[in-house]
């Protein structure tokens, strides 16, 4: 019988039927039919200091030694029912299918062990009946996986090469422990993972997000009653500043020489797509492939031409099968168009060769954008309190005379002063509109389908740039000092909108907006977890923008050269 058809005869193990110790289990598999495989559970893996992690293991019902599929959260090794369960709570995450062994954000043994790989999931620390305490999106949760990572490689049953994959949390512990370098780390696919904490979800721009963030670390604690578990909200209180927590716990990106591929996307603005970007451009590793959608990451993660370029790629680096892969594009990507619908694009490198970054002007006259710097000064402002959240903003546009792919990271240079206030905090947002002037949505955050082009933030005492990390497309703040406004004052700043890869056909418009408050809003009474939220706000009084003359406040995008 060929194996991938499966065996209709068999019973289908129900996933809380299996016991601790080994199991001959059935898979309901997606692709593959009923299948055969044995799981072991709550394996237990002692750590150099004594505790005792606790890991899944799926692999074939045969003899032999098989390449390694690990993936390491806190949401616990056997929450198999969890995806299903919220993809129908938000119906708004798309279609996706996977075994009922599968558990949140993590690879499918229904689709791996058929393909004679070893699947291995991993409770860290503190989590499901893993020894010890929490320690969320930490380089000690790095160090403990690392432990795993060499653990697998040398068991009966695998072949010594272990590859790591995973979405969101899953891809946090890999990039973080993949800064380790652990020997039989062969290869590694982040997808959809953020790596700076402090920039990439605790603050943005230097504000405090207290949506998502809250949300995400109130839930570990819900999870896991029992355990002792970091105080998040604690810690993002008593570390506003970039200082030596928020730095022991960012991993060294160039440290890693892990081939990797890895998937980012335009559409988790504000968590991960911006991680997921610098990790691919830091990592010291000559064998990493990027890919990139602007689509909905679970879906994109477990529809079929995702699993099969994700065992393509294991299968090359963990089994040594020749089957070309060096032939594929270093980078490929998604230009949209509008909501689900865009080109396949490839490339060589991230940024992509050869972008002309192009300065769009703010004029103050007639709230547009403009090539040219605009000669006459003017200034412009809202009403910035708080409480004021419906005419708390200016827009500014420009429409396209010929048809313009707008890809990589742009960058938003303004004048401003604060009346009665010493300090800002800044939300801009990039839309796009058709050529009737009708607001273009696409996906973001996931769940939300009317979201824009792209988002940034920026607490204006936050505005110390780093040097020698910056570039003209994408200031890198410090975060180390707070530069207050005095009475009068103004400054210049430059404020980092996450990457994004958009067309604007002829006759269609790019919008710039600059808000005292979050752009897009959302009932948080329908969703469970909230997009964004700032409740710690700075603003009050008025803020102002000064253009034109010796004021550059100006748009800077990157244009792709039209290409055969």
């Amino acid at each position: 019988m060929n194996k991938f058809l499966g065996n209709p005869t068999l019973t289908p193990t129900k996933f809380d039927e299996p016991k601790q110790g080994i199991n001959n289990i059935v898979v309901n598999t997606i692709y593959y039919g009923y299948q055969e495989m044995i799981m072991e559970k709550d394996v237990p893996v002692k750590m150099s200091d004594g505790v005792t992690l606790y890991v899944n293991v799926f692999r074939p019902n045969k003899p032999g030694k098989f390449p390694v599929v690990m993936s390491a959260d806190a949401y616990g090794e056997d929450s198999f029912s969890h995806l299903k369960a919220i993809r129908h709570t938000w119906p708004t995450l798309g279609a996706f299918e996977h075994s009922d062994f599968t558990t949140l954000e993590s690879p499918d043994p229904g689709f791996w062990v058929p393909n004679d790989y070893v699947l291995v999931k991993v409770a860290v620390r503190g989590s499901t009946t893993s020894e010890g305490d929490l320690h969320p999106w930490t380089m000690s949760e790095a160090k403990d996986y690392y432990e795993v990572v060499e653990w697998a490689g040398v068991q009966e049953w695998s072949n010594g090469n272990v590859g790591t994959n995973g979405v969101s949390y899953l891809a946090v512990t890999q990039w973080m422990m993949a800064s380790l370098n652990p020997p039989h780390l062969k290869a590694m696919i982040p997808w959809e993972g953020l790596n700076d904490v402090y920039r990439e979800i605790a603050f943005h721009g230097g504000i405090p997000n207290t949506g998502f963030y809250k949300s995400w670390a109130d839930s570990v604690v819900e999870r896991w009653p029992d355990t002792k578990v970091d105080d998040m909200m604690k810690i993002q209180k008593d570390h506003p500043l970039f200082d030596e927590y928020w730095e022991k716990n960012k991993p060294d990106l160039t440290k890693i020489k892990t081939p990797m591929l890895v998937c980012a996307s335009w559409s988790t603005i504000g968590l991960h797509s911006r991680g997921t970007f610098e990790g691919f451009k830091q990592a010291s590793t000559e064998d990493k492939w990027l890919l990139i959608h602007g689509r909905k990451e679970w879906e994109m993660y477990y529809r079929r031409e995702s699993l099969e370029l994700q065992k393509a790629f294991f299968d090359y680096f963990l089994k040594g099968i020749e089957n070309d892969w060096r032939e594929n594009p270093r980078v490929r990507y998604e230009l949209r168009d509008k909501f689900f619908q865009g080109q396949d694009k490839i490339a060589n490198g991230w940024p992509i060769e050869g972008t002309k970054y192009t300065e769009l002007y703010l004029n103050g006259r007639d709230m547009t954008l403009q090539l040219s710097p605009v000669k006459e000064e003017s200034v412009v402002s809202y009403n910035a309190d708080s409480s004021n959240t419906e005419t708390n903003e200016v827009r500014f546009k420009i429409q396209f005379n010929e048809d313009t792919e707008i890809t990589g990271n742009m960058k938003l240079k303004l004048w401003v002063s604060a009346e009665g206030a010493d300090d800002m905090d800044l939300f801009v947002g990039i839309k796009k509109y058709d050529k009737r002037g009708n607001e273009v949505y696409l996906p973001d955050f996931n769940h939300i389908e009317n979201g824009q082009v792209t988002s940034g933030w920026l607490r204006v005492s936050h505005r110390e740039l780093d040097e020698e990390k910056s570039t003209p497309a994408q200031p890198w703040l410090k975060h180390k000092n707070l530069l207050k406004l005095s009475k009068d004052e103004i400054v210049p700043v430059e404020i980092e909108l996450w990457p994004s890869g958009t067309l604007f056909k002829l006759g269609e418009s790019l919008e710039v907006v600059v808000k005292g408050s979050e752009i897009i809003t959302e009932d948080s009474s329908i969703y469970r977890v909230q997009r964004y939220k700032y409740e710690d706000t700075v603003n009050k009084g008025t803020h102002k923008f000064y253009l034109g003359g010796k004021y550059d406040s100006h748009l800077l995008v990157p244009v792709i050269p039209k290409r055969d």
